[in-house]
C-alpha cells in the first residue's frame, strides 16, 4: 500500500500509518477473494484494467466492507507502470439491499422468474418451483419459452418478452406453463423490464399470479351461463354483444355466431324500445342495476318476443364496469295470456273493476262504463269509494275491500253506484284479492251483477203482496212469521 485516503480511512478503521507498507492482499483481503483480486491487481500491472469488480475488505472491527473496484494501472512520466490505484464505492448497504430483495422476491406468495436477453431463465423463486415441479438447477440457463410453454402460446409470449426486452412492458398477460408433471397451470403476468445501474436492459422479469383455479371456475360459469334454462346475454362496455347463451340462440333463431360483437340495442330491440333499453344499459354501465324490466327481442324470423329482463353490471377483478349481463325470462307466452285475460275482462257481460292498494281504480272494463255512464278516462286513478259510492254505503264498501286487502275475499255484497246521471245502481260483488307473480297483495278486483231490475221486481212483488185483497202471509223454515200483509 502506498496510497490510503480519507475515505478508506474512515471506512475501514485503519489510518494511514495502520496500513502503509503492508501488503494490501494478504492483509485486508478475505481468504475467499485473496486470488481473484490479486488476479485483477496483477494484470493492472501489466497494463490490464479492471472495472466494476466487486470485493470485500475486512476492516478494524474484522468486519466485512464491500467494495466496487476499478483497477487503474498507474505510471511515471516515462509510462513505465509503477503500480495500481483502485477509485472504488462501498457498497455494502447496496448489496445487503440486493440480498433482502432477492430473499423477498424467493419468498414471496407469487411465482417470479426472470429471463436474460437470450431468453433463458436467469430468476426462479420457491413459488415458482411449488408451482411448476421444477427446482432452480432444472430451469436455470433454459430458454424459457422453448421449454417451459406450450406450442400454441410460444409465438405470444415470445411477443412479450421481445417487447419487454425493446422497453415495452406488458400487465395482465394470461398464458399457460408446463409442469414437471406435464399439465398447464394458468399463470396472470406482468413482465417487466430489467435494467442495470447504468439503465442498460438485461432482461426480463415476470411477477405472476396462478390463475389456474379462478379460470377453471370461469370456465364453470361459462358452462352454467351457456346450459341455463333461461336467455342470458351479457354487452361490453360499448354495447356490443359479448355473451349469448344457447337459450338465447333458441329463443331468437340467432346464434352465438351471428351476434356476437355487433351492437344489442341498435340491431336486436324493436325500434320503440331502443330508448328505454339503452337506458337500462346505461344505467347499469353506471352501477345501477334494473330488476323487472319488460322488452321485446327481433327474432331472426322477424317476430317478437316479450323477455323479462335483470340487467346486471359485470365488473373485472379490480371492481371495474366491464359491461352488462342480461338474464331474462320469456314471458311471451305469459304476455299473451295476460292480454287474453285483459280482452274477457274488457269484454265481459258483466261490469269488472278493479283498485289497487290505495283504492284508486286501475280496471274498469266496457261493461262498468255502459252500467255507470263514465269512461276509463273518467275513473282511472280515482279513489273508488270517495267518488262513486253513496255516502251510506261508503263505510260498508270500505270495509269489504280492507278485507280483500287483507287476503279475506267477500262473495254476494250488494251496494249502490252512482252513475254519471247522479242515480244509483245496485250491484251484487265479489270482491277478489289481487295478488303479483310473488303472491304479494297488489290491489283488488270485483266482477259483479248489476241486480237494479231484479231488486225493482223484488219491489214490486213486495208491494203486490202487501196490497193485495186477501190474506197473505209467510213463515221461515223455522216457522217464525216473516210476511204478514196488510189484508
Amino acid at each position: 500500500v502506498n496510497v490510503w485516503n480519507q475515505c478508506a480511512s474512515h471506512l475501514m478503521g485503519f489510518e494511514t500509518d495502520d496500513v502503509m507498507g503492508a501488503h494490501l492482499v494478504s492483509r485486508f483481503i478475505t481468504d475467499d477473494y485473496k486470488v481473484s483480486v490479486q488476479n485483477v491487481f496483477t494484470k493492472a500491472l501489466v497494463g490490464v484494467e479492471t472495472s466494476n469488480f466487486e470485493f470485500p475488505l475486512v476492516t478494524k472491527d474484522g468486519a466485512r466492507v464491500q467494495i466496487l473496484l476499478n483497477a487503474t494501472t498507474r505510471r511515471d512520466e516515462q509510462n513505465r507502470v509503477i503500480g495500481v490505484v483502485g477509485i472504488g464505492q462501498d457498497i455494502t448497504a447496496r448489496i445487503n439491499q440486493e440480498q433482502e430483495y432477492a430473499r423477498l422476491i424467493d419468498a414471496a406468495n407469487a411465482p417470479i422468474f426472470g429471463i436474460d436477453v437470450e431468453g433463458s431463465v436467469n430468476v426462479w423463486n420457491q413459488c415458482a418451483i411449488r408451482l411448476t415441479g421444477f427446482d432452480a438447477g432444472d430451469v436455470m440457463g433454459k430458454h424459457l419459452v422453448n421449454e417451459f410453454i406450450t406450442d400454441d402460446y410460444k409465438d405470444s409470449v415470445q411477443g412479450v418478452f421481445t417487447k419487454a426486452l425493446n422497453g415495452e412492458e406488458t400487465a395482465n398477460f394470461e398464458f399457460p406453463l408446463v409442469t414437471k408433471a406435464g399439465t398447464r397451470v394458468q399463470v396472470l403476468l406482468n413482465a417487466t423490464t430489467r435494467r442495470d445501474e447504468k439503465n442498460r436492459v438485461i432482461g426480463v422479469v415476470g411477477i405472476g399470479q396462478d390463475i389456474t383455479a379462478r379460470m377453471a371456475q370461469e370456465q364453470e360459469y361459462a358452462r352454467l351461463i351457456d346450459t341455463a334454462n333461461a336467455p342470458i346475454f351479457g354487452i361490453d362496455s360499448n354495447g356490443l354483444v359479448n355473451v349469448w347463451n344457447r337459450n338465447a340462440s333458441n329463443l331468437t333463431g340467432f346464434s352465438s355466431e351471428d351476434v356476437m360483437g355487433r351492437h344489442l340495442v341498435n340491431e336486436f330491440i324493436t325500434d320503440d324500445y331502443k330508448e328505454r333499453v339503452q337506458a337500462v344499459f346505461r344505467n347499469a354501465l353506471n352501477g345501477v342495476e334494473t330488476a323487472n324490466f319488460e322488452f321485446p327481442l327481433v327474432t331472426k324470423m322477424g317476430t317478437r318476443v316479450e323477455v323479462l329482463l335483470n340487467a346486471t353490471t359485470r365488473r373485472d377483478a379490480q371492481n371495474r364496469v366491464t359491461g352488462v349481463v342480461g338474464i331474462g325470462q320469456d314471458i311471451t307466452a305469459r304476455i299473451a295470456q295476460e292480454q287474453e285475460y285483459s280482452r274477457l275482462i274488457e269484454t265481459a257481460n258483466a261490469p269488472i273493476f278493479g283498485i289497487d292498494r290505495d283504492g284508486r281504480v286501475n280496471v274498469w272494463n266496457t261493461c262498468a262504463s255502459n252500467l255507470t255512464g263514465f269512461g276509463v278516462a273518467e275513473v282511472k286513478g280515482r279513489h273508488l269509494v270517495d267518488d262513486f259510492i253513496t255516502p251510506q254505503y261508503k263505510s260498508s264498501v270500505q270495509d269489504v275491500f280492507s278485507k280483500a286487502l287483507s287476503g279475506v275475499e267477500t262473495a254476494n255484497f250488494e251496494f249502490p253506484l252512482v252513475t254519471k246521471a247522479g242515480k244509483s245502481v245496485e250491484i251484487l260483488l265479489n270482491a277478489t284479492t289481487r295478488r303479483d307473480e310473488r303472491d304479494l297483495i297488489i290491489g283488488v278486483v270485483g266482477i259483479g251483477q248489476d241486480i237494479t231490475a231484479r231488486m225493482n221486481q223484488e219491489q214490486e212483488y213486495a208491494r203486490l203482496i202487501d196490497a193485495a185483497n186477501a190474506p197473505i202471509f209467510g213463515i221461515d223454515v223455522e216457522g217464525s212469521v216473516n210476511v204478514w200483509n196488510q189484508c
